[in-house]
């Protein structure tokens, strides 16, 4: 079963793993809103969503700011002349220890990581209710939503948050006929990482590109995850034969976390 004639709205989806989220989606039959700040890249990411032959449509805003994300969803609905999918994407890394870690550095994450899957949450569910349907809705949470690590603890803080968000939103909307789960991945080889490496070679004298390999060493599969990988995953989050599934936030890591 497929998701042929859907319309998925993206956020983060300029690149990396939301733009080969969009890619997949687009290529299982769904029209593309992408949603990014990064306005530079929304015109390449659009064209490869265009050669899959897709309708897609593109919009800047900043997942902290709950109008914005208020506005992306209506700006996907009136040009794509529907809503059935949201994914909450979007999100930053931070590297500090927890004992350095300053206010700002605090707000700018919690507001991006948490407030932007609560707007994507709210925006998507009322725009559901108002169009009388269904809808699913699919947040970006991570292994260090399931354990803390180690430099990574306010990161590891907001994507706790995000599976508490996933699950009382799955309790609050299934009467609405609103599914609501996330995926959790692992080491993606995409630009977060190589962000992520260069901080940790900064605070720890580690050379670059040793904490890289240092977390791929632990991949059961033995390789880093690529955004097809997880792509895969939201894939069937996104399309019918998860409509029994709600309120999940599932690893996809390639076995590193076991719950």
């Amino acid at each position: 079963m497929t998701i042929e004639g859907k319309v998925a709205l993206v956020t983060g989806g300029a690149r990396g793993i939301g733009l080969g989220i969009a890619r997949r989606l687009a290529a299982d039959g769904a029209s593309i809103a992408l949603v990014d700040v990064n306005n530079d890249k929304l015109g390449a990411a659009a064209e490869a969503i265009d050669a899959i032959g897709r309708p897609v449509t593109t919009f800047v805003a900043d997942v902290a700011d709950r109008d914005q994300v208020y506005a992306a969803v209506d700006h996907a609905e009136r040009e794509l002349g529907g809503f059935d999918i949201m994914v909450n994407n979007a999100g930053i890394a931070q590297v500090n220890p927890i004992l350095e870690v300053t206010p700002e550095e605090v707000d700018r994450i919690v507001g991006i990581n948490i407030e932007g899957v609560l707007w994507g949450i709210q925006a998507a569910a009322k725009k559901f209710q108002a169009r009388e349907q269904k809808g699913k809705i699919i947040n970006a949470s991570s292994i260090a939503g399931h354990e803390g690590f180690a430099m990574l603890g306010v990161y590891s803080a907001t994507k706790f948050a995000v599976r508490a968000l996933t699950q009382a939103a799955a309790r609050e909307l299934a009467a609405s006929g609103i599914t609501v789960n996330a995926y959790c991945p692992g080491v993606v080889g995409t630009d977060m990482w190589v962000e992520i490496d260069e901080r940790f070679a900064a605070l720890t004298g580690a050379k670059k590109g040793e904490t890289y390999d240092k977390y791929v060493g632990g991949i059961a599969l033995g390789r880093a995850e690529t955004p097809e990988d997880v792509a895969a995953f939201v894939s069937y989050l996104a399309g019918p034969d998860s409509d029994y599934m709600s309120g999940q936030a599932v690893m996809i890591d390639g076995g590193m976390i076991y719950r």
